[in-house]
């Protein structure tokens, strides 16, 4: 049995990183460092390691990426799209040893080239036609990004009678250094917000809806390897790039094929010492065993192959001075300090700006207002201030003091004694913290109002409509066309807005009021107490099993001395940071005031537990392909889950159903040709529902 404070690490830990993820690989943005993130992938791989039923198919370890857009349709990989783990050449060369004895005093050849930072991407060809370009998305299912593929003039749209009749290539689209800064300049001129990276310009530019948009930003393509061919075109890596090169598509450069460690560590060398000369962003060089067929002797995990690495490049330091610190107010309410500095110029930007992080941070390495200080640019992206050149302090820098009380509403700033960040416990109520929160409460996993996205929320928010989730119910009252504007001075109905209809403000009434009725788990999760995700939401509603009781419970649960105290930290997964948060936020009156106007609006449903059905996909293999047309991918599987099914990506010797939606490529002629059962859609929609509802 896991112990309930390492379940609650893990838990906290599976939703930082899937966080990170989404901020990432969906969005194209950051809030942590690259060293960061790493940090948090260790730790979580090290207690999967030591728990290992803790390392469940949900599990950042065994996912790669983040969900795709909604706005894009979906494409599903016949091959997985892997990650690289970052690790040195030596400790490539050393798991490559402790697996192949023959290469104890040497290494087998390695390709090594440079790391680009941009969006990696899949272009298909059939019969020599370039037919699809998908991003990675979850490294199994991506976006339809064809149109915008076609707009890059450097990718061939056929290719040339010597190459096989199916082809995909695997690249990263990016854009140059000039071109970025000429666009960032013109960004300034028109008064919009420059992309703050090379990176984030060329995903922004290759994931538009208007492909002509697309076209008219100058984006380079540069394969790194192969998905699906319909024949062998090489055993090696570097035979396959010259393949490549000679059929037209751009390849990583400048690469190199060596055989030394020496060489290894040479060549990072040479490209970080010239890396400003090469006129794209890059964070790093990747290193590949030569071999396919060692390749797959070393294999991979389910998120990255054993035979590559990534190394990553130090990041740029400049100094400056610390002028003033500022405090922050998040959407989970965390302060934190914000050095306000005297602008210094970086490769790809001029930062003003910069995270202290937090309490500790200040006073471990003593910043102090007017310090002259070491700045940063991790990821060549975000900031950060890395210390004090001590001898430049002059003797009017005092030490700083850390707030008491949110500097945005007046609540108590309180701290954990496990934890680093200072919080405000003003909760739904603190202004700072509004917005964040609605966008939160109205997301995907929570409340999940369609056509209530962010654009919307901040519209109605910046008009002074929505203040807080309740708000948000009472939306139709105020601005329907049935309410008498006499009633509301302020504003007309919603239909006689710009941009908006009869037809539209219907449509997002009813999608609110759909959403009167709500699970106790998805409300848990939607008001945003701080540490809650959906895991711990899960956890607190299979306990409490009714709202009333959630919230009854913790408001006795404030005096330690309480058997509902006892209860509360004695919950297998809840651990004592989580029972402080949950406390803290019960604590507050204007917290409890504004639970008790949202629920007088909506009505919360009693947690049912989800049991596991003995079935005849019980203990069975399950694999789906194609696009399902009745439910999300993620549903599915959990259905499936339910049946009793273990759930694999890949079609193997060892898959005893495949779940066949439309589109399903290369799967499903694997699973015919290894006569495994197969079943449409429909089929496993009807077995499905007799196993779990009957068959009425």
């Amino acid at each position: 049995m896991v112990d309930a404070a390492i379940r609650q690490r893990h838990a906290a830990l599976c939703d930082q990183i899937k966080h990170h993820n989404y901020l990432y690989y969906t969005l194209s943005t950051h809030e942590i460092t690259d060293f960061e993130y790493d940090e948090l992938f260790k730790e979580l791989i090290r207690l999967e390691n030591e728990n290992p039923e803790l390392a469940t198919l949900d599990s950042p370890s065994q996912t790669v990426g983040s969900q795709t857009l909604d706005k894009f349709q979906k494409i599903e990989h016949a091959i997985p799209m892997l990650s690289i783990d970052t690790k040195t050449p030596s400790k490539l060369i050393s798991e490559i040893r402790k697996s192949f004895i023959h290469y104890k005093n040497t290494i087998p050849e390695i390709v090594a080239e440079p790391k680009i930072d941009g969006l990696s991407c899949s272009i298909r060809y059939e019969n020599r036609k370039l037919v699809r370009g998908a991003t990675r998305g979850d490294g199994f299912v991506g976006e339809d990004i064809t149109q915008n593929v076609m707009t890059i003039s450097e990718i061939p749209k056929t290719l040339p009678p010597d190459s096989p009749s199916v082809l995909e290539v695997r690249g990263e689209v990016y854009m140059k250094t000039h071109d970025f800064e000429s666009i960032r300049q013109k960004q300034r001129e028109k008064g919009e917000r420059p992309f703050e990276s090379a990176r984030n310009a060329a995903a922004g530019s290759l994931r538009q809806l208007d492909p002509k948009i697309t076209a008219e930003r100058p984006l380079h393509f540069a394969a790194y390897a192969l998905g699906e061919t319909s024949e062998s075109i090489a055993t090696t890596q570097w035979e396959a790039r010259k393949k490549l090169k000679s059929w037209g598509i751009p390849i990583t450069k400048p690469a190199a094929l060596l055989s030394s460690e020496a060489k290894l560590v040479s060549y990072y060398e040479r490209i970080k010492k010239y890396r400003d000369k090469l006129n794209f962003s890059l964070d790093g060089v990747v290193f590949k065993v030569n071999s396919f067929d060692l390749q797959g002797r070393i294999g991979t995990t389910a998120r990255a192959p054993g035979w590559a690495a990534a190394q990553k490049f130090p990041p740029e330091q400049h100094e400056t001075v610390l002028e003033r610190i500022t405090i922050s107010v998040g959407r989970t309410g965390t302060l934190t300090p914000v050095a306000e500095l005297k602008p210094v110029k970086f490769r790809e930007a001029t930062i003003s700006n910069a995270t202290l992080h937090n309490q500790d941070e200040i006073e471990c390495k003593d910043f102090r207002e007017g310090d002259t200080v070491i700045v940063q640019r991790a990821g060549d992206v975000i900031p950060q201030v890395v210390s004090v050149v001590i001898e430049k302090r002059a003797l009017h820098c005092k030490p700083y003091i850390f707030p008491k009380h949110c500097p945005e509403c007046g609540s108590k700033a309180v701290r954990s004694e496990r934890e680093a960040a200072t919080k405000c416990s003003g909760g739904l109520t603190c202004p700072a913290q509004a917005l964040e929160r609605l966008k939160h409460f109205v997301s995907r996993d929570a409340f999940n109002i369609e056509g209530l996205g962010e654009k919307n929320i901040e519209l109605f928010f910046n008009k002074g409509l929505i203040k807080t989730p309740a708000d948000i119910f009472k939306l139709e009252r105020l601005l329907s066309e049935d309410t008498l504007w006499g009633n509301n001075y302020d504003f007309e109905p919603l239909s006689k807005w710009d941009g908006w209809g009869k037809v539209s403000a219907r449509k997002l009434f009813e999608a609110i009021n759909a959403r009167r009725h709500i699970s106790i788990n998805r409300f848990i999760y939607a008001i945003g107490i701080p540490q809650i995700g959906e895991n711990t939401a899960k956890l607190l509603s299979e306990h409490y099993i009714t709202i009333d009781n959630f919230i009854n419970s913790l408001k006795k649960a404030q005096n330690k001395a309480t058997d509902e105290f006892n209860i509360l930290k004695n919950i297998n997964g809840i651990g004592e940071t989580i029972v402080e948060e949950l406390v803290c936020f019960i604590n507050e009156d204007h917290n409890i005031n504004a639970l008790s106007d949202l629920l007088s609006l909506i009505s919360i449903e009693s947690y049912e537990s989800k049991k596991t059905f003995t079935s005849i996909f019980s203990g069975k293999t399950v694999v789906f392909t194609g696009t399902l047309s009745n439910k999300s991918r993620k549903a599915a599987k959990i259905e499936a889950e339910r049946l009793g099914a273990k759930i694999a990506s890949e079609v193997s010797s060892k898959t005893d159903f495949l779940i066949a939606g439309t589109d399903p490529g290369s799967k499903l002629k694997r699973a015919q040709e290894m006569n495994i059962k197969i079943l449409t859609e429909t089929e496993w929609d009807e077995i499905t529902k007799e196993i779990l509802y009957g068959k009425n």
